[in-house]
């Protein structure tokens, strides 16, 4: 769906829309979309700007930080954003920015496509991390096997024995106190 600024000028275009899993390109690699991602948003023109603001709500799948194993995420999200033409930036090598601008986006030509738009959105959703579970044990850093289902053979990692002094301090210290 194209947002185009004539049309905004006439009238607000209310947006109720579903996308199929996979027909979004989210350019990224970290995760893949479970279930239709559906958006409900209102956009108009104020002022020659796009503003849009409405909610969206999908669930994700990517890999848990510790396993690797597959974890499903919900995301639900409410938006209010403003884009405005390209040819209002700022063309100073130093910009300074309020905090209100940061807020603000831009679009050339006659307008922008909402999955552009939704696609930002769901990425700046996704965790940056996810854990599959809080107890989650992860992989074995010397094989690699996954700790949640099996106990890999690999002897306890002795400690650097530089730090020898230090564990022996400290278990003398745990025997008086």
């Amino acid at each position: 769906m194209f947002l185009d600024i004539h049309e905004l000028a006439v009238h607000r275009v209310p947006i109720r829309k579903s996308y199929a899993p996979g027909s979004l390109d989210f350019h990224s690699t970290e995760f893949r979309q479970l279930e239709p991602l559906t958006v409900r948003a209102m956009a108009e023109l104020v002022e020659g700007q796009i503003h849009i603001f409405g909610t969206l709500h999908t669930r994700i799948e990517l890999n848990c930080a510790r396993c690797l194993e597959p974890v499903a995420e919900e995301v639900s999200r409410d938006f209010d954003l403003i884009y405005r033409p390209a040819s209002w930036a700022p063309r100073q090598e130093d910009i300074h920015l309020s905090l209100e601008e940061t807020e603000i986006a831009f679009f050339q030509g006659d307008g922008l496509f909402l999955a552009d738009i939704l696609s930002e959105q769901i990425n700046l959703a996704v965790p940056m991390k996810a854990i599959c579970r809080s107890d989650c044990r992860g992989l074995c850093s010397h094989c690699g096997a996954n700790l949640n289902y099996e106990q890999c053979g690999c002897e306890a990692r002795s400690a650097d024995p530089r730090l020898a002094s230090l564990e022996q301090f400290k278990l003398e210290w745990f025997k008086k106190h």
